[in-house]
């Protein structure tokens, strides 16, 4: 039993330069490639409302916050200072996820615990939009013309856009 599909197929494997020249319908063109895929963003920068006061009266108010993990979220549980009060979780929580400060070497639970109510507000309300909605945009309206458009929130002063 000799088998002949091999020759055939190799047959059909080549086609003719004319069908090579003029595409037909069973010729599609290939799929475009896929955007590469866009790195993950760990770190906002924001400007505070006011700005933190230190021991020596400078005031500052650029810093960075990054995404906050698991732990981050868990390990103030176990403050004695949250169990008591559950409203310094977010004192605690601020001050292990943000990393810069202006010219502060450290910033921890203690910088967030001296910081104006307004700017505590800005860095609660920034931390929800940066890891509840993973972006610092929001979607408004112009009160005006009642178009919808997007904010950018991250490192931008209140009210600017």
């Amino acid at each position: 039993m000799r088998r002949t599909a091999p020759r055939a197929a190799a047959a059909v494997a080549e086609p003719a330069p004319e069908a090579e020249a003029r595409p037909g319908p069973e010729q599609t063109a290939a799929p475009a490639p896929a955007a590469a895929p866009q790195p993950l963003r760990t770190e906002f920068e924001f400007e505070l409302p006011r700005g933190y006061v230190d021991e020596s009266g400078a005031v500052h108010r650029l810093g960075v916050m990054r995404l906050a993990t698991a732990r981050d979220e868990l390990i103030p549980l176990r403050d004695m200072r949250v169990q008591e009060n559950p409203a310094y979780l977010s004192v605690v929580l601020l001050g292990r996820v943000i990393t810069r400060l202006g010219t502060l070497p450290l910033v921890h639970d203690g910088v967030v615990e001296n910081m104006f109510a307004s700017d505590l507000a800005f860095l609660q309300d920034f931390y929800r939009q940066v890891n509840a909605e993973g972006h610092t945009r929001a979607a408004v309206t112009c009160p005006h013309c009642e178009e919808p458009f997007e904010v950018e929130l991250g490192g931008s002063r209140l009210g600017e856009s």
